[in-house]
């Protein structure tokens, strides 16, 4: 009997072992053991077909491999999968929620393959709840949601031997309309986040040095999603107008996290399943992407997967790591930036306008709290944007936990005469939802950038903001304009947006040049403006990898299918 535990003991750290190789998304140690509880990636955007709608896509289990049978990866039971929604600044938590429960069968527990003569073993499929009324009460609207299979091989797929029927086809009717009008699918696809993980948790080895080629760390592998699209109708806030008053209509802001929760008690039997008991206990959380893999430190990872945004944001824990990041340290060459040359140009300002210090520690705009500042956002929130020794205050914290409101000084530059905060800028985004913690913001009344548009780029604000400070077409006058891309990341997120290399160079402080607190290397008396060398490294900043392994759809779900497993080499 001894011998007997001991094996099986061995035998279940050799499967962890193999489980736990080299995933991008295992951001914390403890959801690192359970990978299909374990959210990916996040993602919310108007949808570009349809404007009527918003897109938003939770991902989870990371890094899928195609042939990774005979236990193929799918969702779990005793799992809540949810969609929470805020619309609605002054009421505290959610307004609404979408929870995916799922159950798996075995339709041939006589075989070791996963699909034989038509019947499919660890079939899965689900049920759909909404809540409207922040979490009081839940509607079913979607029974027995089919998720489709994984894409084995032609034998397993389109053989008379295995479903006989094409992928594209059992891929495509697995998506569904829910009883209250949102279109829903939930199963396997290509991972849709592209970066270079290895170079990146090399130290910061990204763009990788001495000419070494970059590779994407997540190509050929899947995700399991749950995709929604949702009229926005639907996602408005109570007594929100149908058409929004303008581009920057505080009525059409709403935030987005996801979640996944399991019963506190797991009870292992001697019979084929465990029980399950006691209250539910959220084990994975994700809003901004990054946040908990690259901006929290080891030390608080489990705790932050554990803590809602509301808890997050009453529980000031976590603030430290915005104010003073550690990723700042790698690109001060006072601190540790030599030791980091693929962040060479992505250098903090130290002296922007010859005064303003926003490296670790220092004080950033801090001193303007005890200024003329009438009218600005530090008139009210000064407390919270301007913190002496916590220079990010400013910038960074504000735009994972508040959202960017359209107020002084967060405006574009154009306009401002030199002044970043007394003077009037074009107005820019406004999607300040000051409700919660860490959370996609998505403002829905801001227009969809096409995507076969000359103008859609993958870095998003970043990028318009480029627009709208050096484009004739935006930077001749103050005046509101809808500027491309401005319904790109951190304006929720579109799949193609490269958000490592955004974060990057926010981090570096590129929202506060587009304000007007320009690099350190601006010179006022230069009439060839504020574009200068520090201001293009820092734009043209790449980690090598721009854009997915596979290309996106143009209807919902918009993601690749999943990889074939017989043609992954």
């Amino acid at each position: 009997m001894m011998f007997r535990i001991i094996l099986f003991t061995m035998c279940a750290a050799l499967l962890m072992g193999i489980s736990l190789q080299a995933s991008s998304h295992r951001e914390a140690p403890l959801i690192a053991s359970d990978p299909l509880a374990d959210n990916t990636d996040l993602y919310a955007f108007r949808s570009p077909d349809d404007p009527s709608t918003i897109t938003i896509i939770a991902n989870y289990i990371p890094a899928e491999v195609a042939y990774g049978g005979p236990n193929y990866y799918s969702f779990g039971e005793n799992i809540r999968y949810e969609i929470h929604i805020d619309n609605d600044a002054s009421k505290p938590g959610d307004e609404i929620t979408y929870r995916f429960t799922f159950k798996v069968i075995n339709e041939d527990p006589t075989t070791f393959f996963n699909i034989r003569l038509g019947k499919q073993n660890l079939k899965t499929t689900y049920t759909l709840q909404r809540s409207v009324d922040g979490g009081m009460t839940f509607q079913t609207i979607v029974t027995d949601g089919v998720v489709p299979p994984n894409n084995i091989g032609p034998r397993s797929i389109e053989s008379g031997a295995g479903l006989n029927a094409s992928y594209a086809s059992i891929w495509n009717s697995a998506i569904t309309t829910a009883s209250s009008g949102e279109q829903v699918f939930a199963g396997p696809v290509d991972d849709p986040f592209y970066v270079d993980l290895g170079a990146i948790f090399d130290l910061g080895n990204a763009p990788r040095q001495g000419g070494e080629p970059a590779r994407d760390g997540l190509a050929k592998f899947n995700v399991h999603t749950l995709s929604l699209k949702i009229p926005i109708s639907v996602l408005l806030k109570a007594g929100a107008a149908s058409t929004p008053s303008s581009i920057l209509d505080s009525d059409y802001i709403i935030g987005v996290w996801a979640s996944a929760s399991r019963p506190a008690v797991k009870t292992l039997t001697t019979s084929d399943s465990s029980a399950y008991s006691g209250e539910w206990v959220q084990v994975s959380r994700l809003g901004m992407p990054l946040t908990n893999e690259a901006v929290i430190p080891i030390g608080f990872k489990d705790m932050w997967n554990r803590m809602t945004p509301y808890m997050e944001f009453a529980d000031t824990t976590m603030d430290n790591f915005f104010y003073n990041p550690e990723l700042a340290l790698y690109m001060d060459d006072a601190q540790f930036g030599g030791a980091v040359p693929a962040f060479s140009a992505l250098r903090i300002q130290k002296k922007s306008l010859g005064a303003f210090d926003f490296s670790n520690g220092a004080d950033g705009v801090s001193a303007l709290k005890n200024g003329d500042v009438p009218g600005t956002a530090f008139e009210p929130f000064g407390d919270l944007l301007l913190i002496p020794g916590k220079p990010r205050s400013v910038d960074l914290w504000p735009i994972f936990h508040t959202g960017v409101p359209n107020l002084r000084p967060y405006q574009l530059a154009t306009g401002k005469n030199g002044d970043p905060v007394k003077g009037f800028g074009k107005p820019f985004i406004n999607n300040f939802l000051p409700n919660g913690g860490d959370m996609l913001r998505l403002n829905m009344a801001v227009p969809v950038t096409p995507r076969n548009s000359p103008d859609f780029n993958r870095l998003g604000l970043v990028y318009a903001a480029v627009l709208g400070l050096t484009d004739n077409r935006y930077n001749l006058n103050n005046y509101l304009d809808s500027i491309p891309n401005m319904d790109g990341f951190p304006n929720g997120r579109r799949l193609e947006d490269d958000v490592t290399a955004i974060e990057l160079q926010a981090v570096s402080g590129v929202v506060l040049a587009a304000i007007g607190l320009w690099y350190d290397d601006y010179d006022p008396t230069n009439l060839v403006g504020p574009v200068t060398p520090a201001l293009v490294g820092v734009l043209s900043y790449s980690t090598g990898v721009d854009k997915n392994d596979a290309p996106f759809q143009t209807t919902f779900p918009y993601m690749a299918m999943p990889w074939r497993g017989t043609e992954i080499k």
